[in-house]
């Protein structure tokens, strides 16, 4: 069992045992390790304590986090930016793929892909001259799905497989010391709705979380928060679009596309990250 998975069994754990707010010396010999090194790898991976991780899971803390989140809108004005669209050009550069290009199938394009491990589980990533095109994190599906998939949409590109590359870039998404000298650059190809979803989520702060109903009315669709749900759930680069922080009204986490457990770790790990 790798430290990933171990990590992963003991979140379920503490989910599951939530309302009863488990002892160190029960979750860990709920994975077979010692409470001292259970810890020691639970702050590794997660980037908090067991004890402050259950206190991020709580329904009412959700709700806290809701009520207390401002506007997008809102947001980018605290940043002192002079407009809401163009926060996320300071964390994600996000590049729709135009139709003329997207009809091409890929002419000219060169796609690097691999798997890499991070805190979260083993991922699929493809990259571009242009920036990330995919990133999925693998434990629903295969990497040979994912190549089928990159085949269908861009049949014409040259793809092929660069392990050295393509760590280069999921070091500087998962390595909370990474200092970046530009935006992460992502180039994907999704209907203009999406694409305005998916630059709303961009603007969402880490270890914060908003509705779907917030998200509808950012991009103007007030009454459309299901189809935020679909959009959403079309995400094509996991954890950089933080989907992971849009949430139900009622204050549940659930719904995510990758698990409710890795949407746990993540919370937490963003948490850690945002309180330093």
């Amino acid at each position: 069992m790798s430290d990933y998975e171990r990590i992963a069994e003991a979140i379920s754990f503490i989910i599951d045992n939530a309302n009863s707010q488990p002892a160190l010396e029960d979750i860990a010999a709920h994975i077979h390790l010692s409470p001292f090194h259970f810890q020691r790898l639970f702050c590794r991976w997660v980037g908090v304590t067991p004890k402050r991780f259950l206190q991020t899971l709580t329904v009412e803390r959700a709700k806290q986090l809701l009520s207390e989140s401002k506007s997008l809108l809102e947001v980018s004005d605290s940043l002192g930016l002079s407009s809401g669209s163009r926060l996320y050009d300071h964390f994600v550069h996000l590049e729709a793929v135009t139709p003329g290009e997207f009809k091409k199938g890929g002419v000219d394009l060169s796609i690097e892909y691999a798997v890499h491990k991070t805190p979260f589980g083993s991922i699929f990533i493809a990259i571009t001259s242009r920036g990330i095109c995919k990133l999925s994190f693998l434990d629903y599906s295969d990497i040979d799905g994912h190549l089928v998939d990159l085949n269908k949409k861009w049949p014409l590109a040259a793809i092929h497989e660069n392990h050295e590359k393509t760590l280069n870039v999921v070091d500087a998404i998962f390595d909370r010391n990474a200092k970046l000298d530009r935006p992460l650059s992502l180039y994907v190809s999704g209907t203009n709705f999406q694409v305005s979803v998916w630059k709303a989520l961009l603007r969402i702060p880490a270890g914060a979380v908003v509705s779907y109903a917030q998200i509808a009315r950012a991009v103007g669709r007030p009454r459309s928060a299901r189809a935020v749900g679909t959009a959403i759930g079309a995400n094509p680069a996991a954890f950089i679009i933080p989907c992971h922080r849009v949430i139900q009204q009622s204050g549940k986490l659930g719904g995510y596309h990758w698990g409710e457990t890795r949407m746990h770790a993540i919370h937490a790990w963003e948490t850690a990250v945002s309180e330093e």
